[in-house]
């Protein structure tokens, strides 16, 4: 069997899936889709909007971007009146010359799945559009295509963003590059919970803490978006693709106890199915 046949209907799938993940993380992180909500947030609504243009449009997610957010937030909402020049300071340089390290292509795979860890907010396939930006885009490691497949053949497994960000790690640099790419994941969220642990209860009613945190995330939310729009753009592309795509939708919302693995599975069938009709 031809795999383009098999990942036809997938890929739609995918979209429609990381579609909706994208939609519930937006109302849940920055508010309804309603006029009280855009009056009430308006800033925050803003800086989703403006993030989805610039990385709709770059078709890359900029850091810098998501931490000028959460300080301009921090300061319009809930001023600190100390430690602001050298918390700035240290952002940018961990935002800019850290990240552009050159190395060898582990360590190219450590510091970007590192950064994908450390910065993606929100439900587990959150993190799909954020590696496409990184994977497809900027270091070209995969092809889209490759990329769609490899989230599929993850999303039909248990532990699916496990399975993504190993895959891929292997796929660009075989064993040590899976290994690599799920620690580097994993490991920051580990260290920072551990590390914030003992300090939870004292900073998570600090206000600028506070906002700092919602103006970071609605500007990651936005990024997210804006890359599902872009792998939408190159996958969704005839009138077969939309239906499977907004079925996919329609399962999710519609029927409560089915799970990704099968709507993946019934779009592969009907993908194969559609190319061999034509």
């Amino acid at each position: 069997m031809d795999s383009v046949c098999f990942f036809y209907g997938v890929s739609a799938a995918v979209i429609g899936i990381i579609t909706l993940s994208s939609y519930k993380l937006t109302i849940k992180s920055i508010g309804k889709l309603n006029l009280n909500s855009f009056k009430e947030k308006w800033i925050l609504w803003l800086f989703f909007l403006s993030v989805i243009i610039i990385t709709y449009i770059t078709e890359k997610e900029h850091i810098l971007l998501f931490v000028a957010a959460g300080l301009i937030y921090m300061l319009i909402k809930a001023r600190p009146y100390f430690k602001i020049a050298k918390t700035t300071n240290v952002l940018i340089l961990i935002s800019s010359g850290f990240w552009n390290y050159e190395s060898s292509t582990l360590m190219k795979i450590a510091i970007f799945f590192t950064k994908a860890g450390a910065f993606v907010f929100g439900s587990g396939l959150a993190i799909v559009p954020f590696l496409h930006s990184g994977v497809v885009v900027e270091n070209k490691w995969l092809t889209e295509q490759h990329f769609l497949d490899s989230v599929a053949i993850a999303m039909i497994t248990p532990g699916p963003v496990v399975i993504t960000v190993g895959f891929i790690g292997y796929l660009v640099n075989g064993f040590l590059g899976a290994i690599t790419a799920a620690l580097a994941t994993f490991l920051p969220c580990y260290l920072f919970t551990v590390a914030l642990a003992p300090f939870f209860k004292k900073i998570v009613n600090n206000k600028p803490v506070k906002a700092f945190v919602e103006g970071i995330t609605a500007a990651v939310v936005g990024a997210l978006v804006g890359s599902v729009i872009i792998i939408a753009k190159r996958s969704i592309v005839d009138v077969s693709t939309i239906l499977i795509a907004l079925a996919s939708i329609l399962s999710l919302i519609y029927i409560k106890k089915i799970q990704e693995p099968y709507i993946i599975l019934i779009a592969a069938v009907l993908g194969v199915l559609i190319k061999l009709s034509f």
